[in-house]
């Protein structure tokens, strides 16, 4: 292959590389977010005049009203707790008795809850290690890890470790490292924090959580939100799955991203048989839309372990990351 047309194939496949494992790539895509809401306050029209009443002869028109000093009103919190958001759209609110309606933000609630805590549905450690691919071209361009720990504590870590490999490493080496840690509650995972690296170094795309509050502050503009019972964070949610209820009827989550939070519908496609270099599963098949696609396909008899993950952007191309590994450490 003549030197030029394999630069040129290397400068493609590290641009879609760079959107692949960029801090953009989500899970699961995200909703446009609603408009602010905008309050105004106006001051009562006035009442006109009779054209019948007639003034008293002699006597001076009475004195103006005492003007009367309103104190100024606190400007509304935007921010409202968790336990009053509004319902999501028709067909999003995952089914009674999932993770996020379990999931205590009080203080008195959730020492209840985690004393002692729960067992783990996962082993005490474990991992798993992917192969992604470039669907069109059909030959790998980066790997991925996932690796847990529940100390037994009632605590738990998760760290997520995607990079590109082969021809592609060398024109655009990119290595993003994920860590969640958090508590083991009844409802599933609570993260307590959200990091992320980018070729060794800090990044911004950081959240930290206050479920005393029910509240998140994001790094990357210190801003705090509120947010629903049972948010995962973008690598916490790959595990929340196997504690959520009723999955193949579809179901929604609450999710950030280390960017920004939002509300996410899971559709449902049904089961299928999927066969990778992990071992052959009888999966459950998710998809999320928007104006991207990302589907995850989580092995119904592993845990509900995540064996596939697809993601296709806005131009049709597709990245794929398939199992090739799983284990106990």
């Amino acid at each position: 292959m003549p030197l030029a047309l394999l630069m040129a194939l290397a400068g493609s496949l590290a641009i879609h590389a760079a959107a692949m494992f960029g801090s953009d790539f989500e899970l699961l895509a995200e909703p446009a977010e609603p408009p602010p809401l905008r309050a105004e306050l106006r001051p009562p029209p006035v009442a006109p005049a009779s054209a019948n009443a007639a003034p008293d002869a002699g006597k001076p028109p009475p004195p103006p009203a005492a003007a009367r000093t309103v104190p100024a009103r606190k400007a509304p919190r935007m921010a409202v707790p968790a336990n009053s958001l509004p319902a999501p759209p028709a067909g999003a609110m995952p089914p009674s008795g999932a993770a996020m309606e379990t999931d205590p933000v009080s203080p008195s609630t959730a020492a209840a809850t985690e004393a002692p805590p729960p067992a783990a549905l996962l082993p005490a450690a474990g991992v798993i290690r992917f192969a992604i691919y470039k669907e069109s071209l059909g030959m790998p361009v980066g790997r991925a890890e996932h690796r847990w720990e529940f100390p037994g504590d009632g605590s738990y870590r998760l760290l997520g470790i995607s990079e590109t490999s082969g021809l592609v490493a060398v024109f655009k080496p990119v290595r993003i490292e994920n860590e969640s840690r958090g508590r083991l509650v009844a409802g599933g995972l609570r993260p307590d924090s959200f990091r992320t690296l980018r070729n060794g170094r800090e990044t911004s795309e950081n959240a930290d959580f206050d479920w005393s509050t029910g509240e998140v502050r994001l790094a990357r503009d210190g801003s705090v939100q509120s947010v629903a019972r049972g948010t995962q964070d973008l690598l916490s949610l790959n595990y929340q799955l196997a504690w959520l209820g009723r999955l193949e009827e579809g179901s929604g989550i609450g999710v950030v991203t280390g960017k920004k939070y939002a509300f996410y519908a899971l559709d449902s496609l049904g089961e299928e048989t999927l066969e990778t270099p992990a071992g052959t599963f009888r999966t459950l098949h998710l998809r999320a839309m928007t104006d991207s696609v990302t589907e995850v396909w989580i092995a119904l008899d592993r845990q509900r372990l995540p064996v596939k993950i697809r993601f296709t952007d806005k131009k049709g191309d597709s990245f794929v990351q398939i199992a090739t590994e799983i284990g106990s450490e």
